[in-house]
Formats: structure tokens, C-alpha cells, sequence
């Protein structure tokens, strides 16, 4: 992981004397009043063991040997408590926060595209009180709107403070609130409508023109209502008869009236279902998870113990989708604590961000948030952005940043700062982000030892990296920040303890050595009440031992460390057996080769009935056309992906990684296909959090495997 110094060695010898010397001389006073021997000690600790002794665990933390925390404070058991807890404490301290749209401006690119960009101004905040006060009067038009205590209502809207309104609402009135990705398909979500009996249903103008209106509404038979969160009053004149739509200001002012407002609501129980959080579909037809109100309010406990000094004086940025557990409960642990939220989009995130126009500022650089969640496919990105002008520097620049970045690297492996370098060199990386970042938060997917070890480097903050499912309310493990150590995920949550079970097939027990290996099994309050109408399902995935506590099986595989900490190592879907009886792990394959520069997104393929693994990738734009230029190879995008010189010419650089990160050989694909589409949400090749969907890709890719194969 190391950048490679390209300079005289006479020079680059010079250069570590005087650093030898500068850290020899500031060493001893930094070391003292930074606390650096206090976090050295941290991250070498212990910090899980088993508590039956046996290698196969169960594993808890060391501070929940004894047993499991269930909730942050006495008696606030439910999530609408929780609101009121945190509404008495921080009642005029800003909440949710949304930018104001000062203009919007379609934009010509030199393709012919034409791009919408905007103008943004200042965040405009709710506070606390004026937070509660609106879910309030929200849920008091549902509920005069006919909406019932603990009849399922759907939600299906972006990612924005009108989403946390309308859910805190629905945690007061007892509504249990359904969950769907708004990038999934028609059937798909007409399925989870249907399902879940939907009578009520809360989106967004742009997504009731353009998903709801035309292919589904018509499909759902039992809906009624329709509340738009939208502000700006416009008229509906396709919806079908018999359908009635509200805005969210006529249902909140519908609520505030006195004769409704003064209506006892049915508070919930702890055991009460929250959410029925729809997954994203990677494997199929998505599954409704059932979250009660204890769940997560056990899963958000596990979290913020993670997170050290979360308090008021925190910022949050949102845009991850809000359908996604890793977004809610990361916003409810910060609404917990008093920090503010201010929303954002992957499209409006950073100065450079695809809708921001140029000169203006993104809504890091106005929020400048110390607290964000990210999944890995956003991390890879900005790693590969930040690398490819490094490129593009003088051979002065690059050299200090080079000098800089592994000088840097060789002291966090030891636990130790870099303040000099933090200012002087990483202080433009770390504007990317607003400049203000103190914890990342990393979940939803692998994340590559060299996209984290750039994470703490340039952007001069722990990545707490997660692991967790929707089936334990997104709690399991997060890792310590004081654990700088890569491709490990942390020792379990408060929360939650674990087990490893043996796996014969792949070869996984809890004796091997030196770690304990198997699948790994998820148990605490967090785990969720199940699959919603899915009873088989259930009794595959979910179990309940001797003491009444519930267990889920990731299908995962990991290894215990010494210290405690988690690794995930394998996925029982991922492991495909090879004609010649070699186990292949295409997740593995996929997180090794995306560290290639060349390379934006991979899906590896294998068939049991052939020899070798064979790929789709997404190139990355700009390196493919440096690359045609050097083999001197023209013509269109479409036309360069499409080039068997060009194919040869990525799969030969693409096995020259494999090789240095020391991969089998059966492992390095033997034949790949350069996809010209990126793959997006919206392309439904990949998920919400950009896993993915196997099944999608293998149906779109059939002919190209059919040829890499030999059939074609």
C-alpha cells in the first residue's frame, strides 16, 4: 500500500535523516499532550473474547461480558420516546437541516448531453422542538386521514428531512412504517405495497410523477391516500379515481386542528413492530425485514458506543439512502445524541459533484460535517479521484506528497499523528469532505485495505469500518478508532454477540489455526423479528436458543483475531467450485482487483461446469483513454469497450495486479468483458449501497458469457 518514491536515492536518504531528526526532536512533547500512549494502549487491548471459552464463542465485547445492553437511557425503550428524550435536552439546537435551491440551469457537455446543475445557498434548519412539533401534527393527519395504530404505511422518497418528519410521525402514532428503495423495479415494489396491505402512502413529487403514478399505483388495489412532502402545491390530474392526494403542510395542518390534535394517541410497546425495512433485492424478489421498536433502539445503543464524545456539537451529513439501515439508524444514533443533520445527495455531495455548478460549492464544503456514513463504492471513488491527480502533478508535488503519504503511513501503523503533514500536505484532500471530519463510518460492503489506509492518511480521520446486516437492525461489529489495523471490521457491538459455525462444504471450522473460522451467527436485542409473511424463510435464517434470545445466520464467513476483532473472509453465495474441485471466492477476486486504477466496478463470474473465472468490468474513463492513446486505438467510448485489442490490453494489466497481490492462479479471470455503461441504482445491476445483483448482471451479460466460455 505503500506510493512508490521515484527519486534520487541520495536525495530520498537526505529526506528521512531530517525527518529521523524533526520526529526524534517533537516526539516526547507530542507524545505526551496528544494522548498518544493512552490510544496506542487502546488499540492494542483486548477487546472481545468468548465467553464460554470455546473457540466457536459466543463472542461479546469485554464490556458487556456480563450481559448485553438493550437501550441507551432507562425507560426510553421506543423510538418515540427516544424523540422526546432528545427534544427535552436539545429543544432549540438545530435537527434537519436542507439547502436552499437558489437557481437551476440545464448545461451543455461537449457529448451533447445536457446536464441539470444547480445553485445552492445556506442550510435552513428545524430545530429539535420544531422537529417534534411537526412529526406531531403529521401524525395527527394521518391518523385523521384513517390511518390506524399498527396498520402498516409505506414510505418511498429520497433521502431528505421531510423522510425523518414523516418517520417520527409514524414512531408516535404506532404506524408501522414500511420501507422501499426507490430505485427498485415496478413489481418490485408493487410487491412490497401489496404485501404489506398499503392504504396510505408517503413520496415525493418527482418520484410519484416519474415511478409511482404510471406503473404502480394501478397495481396496488387497496391504496387511498397519497401525501406528497413536497411544499409547492400542484394539481394530479392522471392519478386514478378513487385516490385522494395531500400534501404534507395540508396533512400537518389537518393534524394541528383541535379537535385532532387533542386525540389520545396509542403510544408503542417496546415490542411493537417499527419498521418493515425492504431489502435491496441482491439475491432476488426483496424480503420485508420486521424491526420493532426495541430492536433498534438496542442496534443504535451498540453503535454509539463506538462512536467516543458523540455529543451536540456534532454534524452529520445524509444522503446514503434512508431505506437503508446503515443511513436510518447512523441519523437515529445522531438524533439520539442532540447532533444536527444536514441533508445532502451523491449528486449535490462535494464541489465537484455532478450537479454542482462550477464555482459553487458542494454541501460538504457548506455543512462541513465531522461525522458521515459512506459505503465503500463512494470511498473507491474519491480514493481513485485524489490518485489520478497526484498523476497529474509536477514531479516536485508528487514527489512530496509521495514522501508525505507513506511517512504518514509508517507512523499510524504505530498509533502515532502527523500534525505537520496533516496541514501543510493532506489539508486540500481533506477539504474534500468540508475539512472538519473527525469519524467515518463504513458499511453496506467490503472495504479495500488501500481505500481505508487513504481514508486515514488524506482525509486525517479514523474509518470506523461496520459490519451488520437489515436483519440485525445494521449492528453486529464496528472497529474502535483508536484500531488504525486494515480489512477488519471491529469486535462486536455491545449489543450483539457471535458465533462462528462450522461450514464442511467450504472447508471452514471453529479449530482451525491460528483463527477460528465458520459462519458467522449474530445474536443480542437487536435481531429482528424476521421476514414479514415468510415463514420459511425464517426457519432457514432465524432461531431462537434455550434463554429466549434470538439468532440470525449471515450466510458470511469470518475469522476471530486474537484481540477479538472480527474478519469477514468469505460468503457461502460468493464461493464457487471450480470443474477441478478449486473453491473461487468471487467477492474476494472483486475487492483485490478494484484497487486497479483501470478499474471502476468488477463482477466476477464462475461456472462449475468450466475451469476458470471470467469478469465484467466497468472501466474507468479516464485511465481506458490514456490507455487508447498510448496503443493508439480510436474511436467512440463504445467503440474503444467494444476493441479486443483494448480487451486484451486491460485483462494483461489486470493480471499483472492479481499477480502482485498474490492471487491464485485459478482465481485471475481468464476472459473479461469491458462494460461501456456504468452501473447505477438506477441501471438495476446494482443495489442502493452499489452491491451487486448477481443474478441481474449474469441475465445481462448472457451472451458475453456464453462467448468467454467458448459457446459463442
Amino acid at each position: 500500500m505503500r506510493l512508490k518514491e521515484d527519486m534520487n536515492p541520495l536525495l530520498l536518504q537526505v529526506f528521512r535523516s531530517v525527518v529521523w531528526v524533526y520526529s526524534v526532536i517533537t516526539f516526547i512533547p507530542w507524545y505526551f499532550f496528544s494522548g498518544a500512549g493512552d490510544n496506542l494502549e487502546r488499540a492494542r487491548r483486548i477487546k472481545a473474547s468468548s465467553v464460554s471459552g470455546h473457540p466457536a464463542g459466543p463472542y461479546r465485547a469485554i464490556n458487556s461480558q456480563e450481559k448485553l445492553s438493550a437501550w441507551l437511557h432507562p425507560r426510553v425503550d421506543t423510538l418515540d420516546k427516544m424523540f422526546e428524550y432528545a427534544t427535552s435536552r436539545f429543544p432549540k439546537r438545530d435537527c434537519l437541516g436542507t439547502r436552499e435551491v437558489l437557481s437551476e440551469e440545464d448545461e451543455l457537455q461537449p457529448n451533447g448531453k445536457v446536464f441539470k446543475k444547480v445553485i445552492l445557498g445556506n442550510y435552513n434548519w428545524l430545530s429539535y422542538e420544531d422537529t417534534y412539533g411537526a412529526a406531531k401534527c403529521f401524525g395527527s393527519g394521518l391518523a385523521a386521514l384513517g390511518q390506524k395504530p399498527q396498520c402498516n404505511i409505506a414510505i418511498f422518497c429520497e433521502t431528505r428531512a421531510e423522510w425523518v418528519v414523516a418517520a417520527q410521525a409514524c414512531f408516535m402514532y404506532n404506524f408501522p412504517l414500511v420501507t422501499l428503495y426507490s430505485t427498485l423495479g415496478p413489481m418490485a415494489i408493487a410487491h412490497g405495497l401489496n404485501e404489506t396491505e398499503i392504504t396510505h402512502i408517503i413520496t415525493s413529487k418527482d418520484l410519484l410523477q416519474s415511478r409511482l403514478k404510471v406503473a404502480i399505483v394501478c397495481d396496488v388495489p387497496r391504496l387511498q391516500y397519497i401525501i406528497v412532502v413536497d411544499s409547492k402545491p400542484t394539481s394530479w390530474p392522471n392519478i386514478p379515481r378513487g385516490i385522494m392526494v395531500y400534501s404534507m403542510d395540508a396533512v400537518k395542518e389537518m393534524g394541528s386542528k383541535p379537535e385532532n390534535i387533542a386525540v389520545d394517541r396509542r403510544q408503542p410497546e417496546n415490542s411493537d413492530l417499527a419498521v418493515i425495512m425492504y431489502t435491496s433485492g441482491s439475491t432476488g424478489i426483496p424480503k420485508g425485514v420486521m424491526i420493532s421498536h426495541g430492536n433498534i433502539i438496542a442496534g443504535i445503543t451498540g453503535m454509539a458506543e463506538r462512536l467516543p464524545n458523540l455529543n451536540e456539537t456534532d454534524t452529520y451529513i445524509g444522503y446514503l439512502p434512508l431505506a437503508h439501515v446503515l443511513e436510518l439508524s447512523a441519523e437515529l444514533v445522531c438524533i439520539s445524541h442532540g447532533c444536527r443533520i444536514g441533508y445532502s445527495s451523491p449528486q449535490t455531495l462535494a464541489d465537484q459533484s455532478t450537479k454542482i455548478k462550477k464555482g459553487s460549492k458542494g454541501d460538504t464544503s457548506v455543512l462541513k460535517p465531522t461525522l458521515m456514513a459512506a459505503v465503500p463504492e463512494i470511498m473507491d471513488r474519491i480514493y481513485k479521484n485524489v490518485m489520478t491527480k497526484v498523476e497529474e502533478m509536477s514531479k516536485l508535488q508528487k514527489t512530496l506528497f509521495v514522501l508525505a503519504y507513506n511517512y504518514k503511513m509508517e507512523q499510524i501503523s504505530k498509533g502515532y499523528g502527523t500534525p505537520l503533514c496533516d496541514s501543510l500536505v493532506f489539508k486540500r484532500v481533506r477539504a474534500l469532505l468540508g475539512g472538519n471530519m473527525r469519524v467515518l463510518l463504513s458499511g453496506g460492503a467490503p472495504l479495500s485495505a488501500a481505500t481505508q489506509r487513504f481514508m486515514n492518511i488524506c482525509l486525517c480521520c479514523p474509518v470506523g469500518q461496520g459490519y451488520g446486516l437489515t436483519e440485525t437492525c445494521g449492528a453486529g461489529t464496528i472497529s474502535e478508532i483508536w484500531d488504525y489495523s486494515t480489512g477488519r471490521v471491529g469486535a462486536p457491538l455491545v449489543c450483539s454477540e457471535i458465533k462462528l459455525k462450522d461450514w464442511e462444504e467450504g472447508g471452514y471450522y471453529s479449530t482451525d489455526k491460528p483463527n477460528p473460522r465458520g459462519e458467522i451467527v449474530i445474536g443480542g436485542p437487536n435481531v429482528t423479528m424476521g421476514y414479514y409473511k415468510n415463514e420459511t424463510k425464517n426457519r432457514e435464517d432465524f432461531f431462537v436458543d434455550e434463554r429466549g434470545q434470538r439468532w440470525f445466520c449471515t450466510g458470511d464467513i469470518g475469522e476471530f483475531h486474537a484481540d477479538g476483532c472480527l474478519k469477514i473472509i468469505d460468503r457461502k453465495k460468493d464461493l464457487v467450485k471450480l470443474q477441478a474441485g478449486e473453491y473461487v471466492s468471487l467477492g474476494k477476486v472483486e475487492a483485490v482487483l478494484k484497487n486497479c486504477s483501470l478499474i471502476d466496478n468488477i463482477c466476477a463470474y464462475a461456472n462449475s461446469d468450466e475451469s476458470y473465472v471470467i469478469s465484467f468490468v466497468v472501466p474507468n474513463h479516464k485511465q481506458l483513454m490514456v490507455l487508447a492513446e498510448q496503443m493508439q486505438v480510436r474511436g467512440t467510448w463504445e467503440e474503444m469497450c467494444n476493441n479486443s485489442q483494448m480487451e486484451k490490453e486491460v485483462l494483461r494489466i489486470i493480471t499483472e495486479a492479481a499477480i502482485s497481490a498474490q492471487m491464485e492462479r485459478f482465481e485471475i479471470p481468464k476472459k473479461i468483458r469491458l462494460s461501456a455503461e456504468p452501473w447505477t441504482p438506477e441501471t438495476g445491476l446494482v443495489t442502493d449501497a452499489f452491491k451487486l445483483k448477481r443474478k441481474e448482471l449474469k441475465t445481462h451479460y448472457q451472451d458475453d458469457i456464453e462467448r468467454m466460455y467458448g459457446g459463442k
